[in-house]
């Protein structure tokens, strides 16, 4: 049976809660979900859903990074935003991260999201 690997860095928010950043099993890296806070500060990044999800994306880079990979590696993603109505906008920023072959993904709308985020984001690695 595969050890869990606990995977953590600085270069991306520290953990709100009973959770980590990230947790390895064999080749899958398993990314808990981000939500836009910047890592030296913890405060939401400022703006809108699109600057949300840039940085969302940009710690979850953090993360993959501290497990030996990158978002290319990336085979799930699930998005939660609290207005559907962002969809298309965080395709747009999504699209600008990965690249061809894109991973799986869900989307889905939610009441709320900690902090008051509009976004949180996890994804699986396959390494």
């Amino acid at each position: 049976m595969s050890k869990k690997e606990i995977i953590s860095t600085d270069n991306a928010p520290a953990a709100i809660g009973p959770y980590s950043q990230a947790v390895k099993v064999g080749d899958t890296v398993y990314l808990s979900g981000q939500i836009p806070l910047i890592p030296a500060t913890m405060q939401m990044v400022e703006g809108g859903v699109v600057e949300q999800a840039k940085q969302v994306f940009a710690n979850l880079s953090a993360v993959a990074a501290a497990a030996g990979g990158s978002l290319d590696d990336a085979v799930k993603v699930n998005i939660s935003l609290t207005d559907l109505g962002d969809f298309t906008q965080v395709n747009e920023v999504m699209a600008s991260v990965f690249k061809q072959p894109f991973p799986a993904r869900a989307c889905v709308q939610v009441a709320a999201l900690p902090k008051g985020s509009m976004i949180e984001v996890e994804v699986i690695l396959s390494l």
